[in-house]
């Protein structure tokens, strides 16, 4: 009898003991389960990344505290960085912002063939991407690509200068980072008006690279070797300011300037005399408006927008530059 209850009691404890490692097993399965689960989930982050240039531009500092004011605003976490213009720089931001799990990326980009890699590698892991000021080369990476109307842009402020030049005269040309289709549109739309005047002969055309020092000095050397020159057209405002400081320097207040991008700096040099314009990219409207889409997009799954969008710009004069302030123009 002893040894039958001995018997029974020792089936009772592996029935329990494989109980027991079934329940761990289980549990182990459903954790892993769960794990797995989770990791392909969205993460119902509020980090909100917002990469532009160099921010010693006024420009781009202007896209980074309004994307970052209008963030915060709708109630995002901000994180703003810089990649100086560096590709592989701004691919190492979208690679930190992937594995920040950051719930939407605001991007004016290094590059139009350079960036769409990063875009997409986003794009893969969940976090969009909405692109400002300068396109990319494909469609169906981004979610947005919004831009200021640089044709129309370019084309308007140079219809004033040749103007301003009696449609006659030699010039030289101030070409942007040439990698940036912004570079070439602005100088296509500049052309494409300038042209039709025979009597205007550009002598001189170097790229500044967006850059106000190197835009000086490439001036000095402009009018030393082309003294005749009576204009200068340039690719941004902040090259303009570099050309108009040269220009002072040298005594030669006679050189009609304009650029693109409607600066403060820029109305400054307008008020005074040292430029005849700019055009006005509204980049602060920009900045919004691609936040306000992420925004949606995280919301709803999707903006009621086309990917690509153009902002257009305006021509700034003497005749209405008391209406600009910080990239805003306010009607008169």
């Amino acid at each position: 009898m002893k040894k039958f209850l001995a018997l029974i009691l020792a089936a009772v404890m592996c029935a329990m003991l494989a109980a027991c490692g079934s329940t761990s097993t289980a549990s182990s399965s459903a954790s892993a389960s769960a794990s797995a689960s989770t990791s392909s989930e969205p993460s119902g982050s509020k980090i909100m990344y917002i990469i532009t240039p160099s921010t010693s531009n006024v420009f781009f500092k202007t896209e980074a505290e309004v994307a970052s004011a209008k963030a915060e605003e709708l109630g995002y976490e901000v994180k703003t960085f810089s990649h100086d213009d560096d590709a592989s720089k701004q691919s190492d931001l979208f690679d930190q912002a992937i594995a920040d799990k950051a719930a939407a990326i605001i991007c004016d980009n290094a590059g139009a063939d350079a960036t769409i890699e990063a875009v997409q590698r986003a794009r893969d892991a969940g976090i969009p991407t909405f692109l400002i000021d300068r396109e990319i080369n494909q469609s169906g990476v981004a979610i947005s690509q919004i831009v200021a109307n640089n044709d129309q842009g370019a084309a308007a402020i140079a219809e004033v200068w040749v103007e301003a030049m009696g449609e006659k005269g030699s010039y030289a040309e101030l070409l942007g980072l040439e990698t940036d289709t912004n570079c070439s549109v602005r100088s296509d739309a500049y052309h494409r008006v300038i042209d039709q005047y025979s009597d205007l002969k550009m002598v001189a055309q170097q790229s500044a690279n967006w850059d106000q020092t190197e835009a000086y000095e490439k001036t000095e050397a402009i009018l030393q070797s082309n003294p005749e020159i009576t204009g200068i057209i340039c690719g941004n405002d902040t090259m303009a300011c570099g050309a108009a400081a040269a220009c002072k320097d040298a005594n030669r207040t006679d050189i009609k300037i304009i650029g693109v991008d409607g600066s403060d700096d820029a109305a400054a040099l307008i008020k005074s005399g040292q430029m005849v314009g700019t055009a006005l990219q509204q980049c602060a409207k920009i900045s919004e408006m691609a936040v306000e889409q992420a925004d949606d997009y995280l919301k709803n799954g999707a903006t009621g927008l086309d990917e690509k969008q153009l902002v257009d710009c305006i021509a700034i004069t003497a005749d209405n530059v008391d209406n600009l302030s910080s990239f805003v123009y306010t009607e008169g």
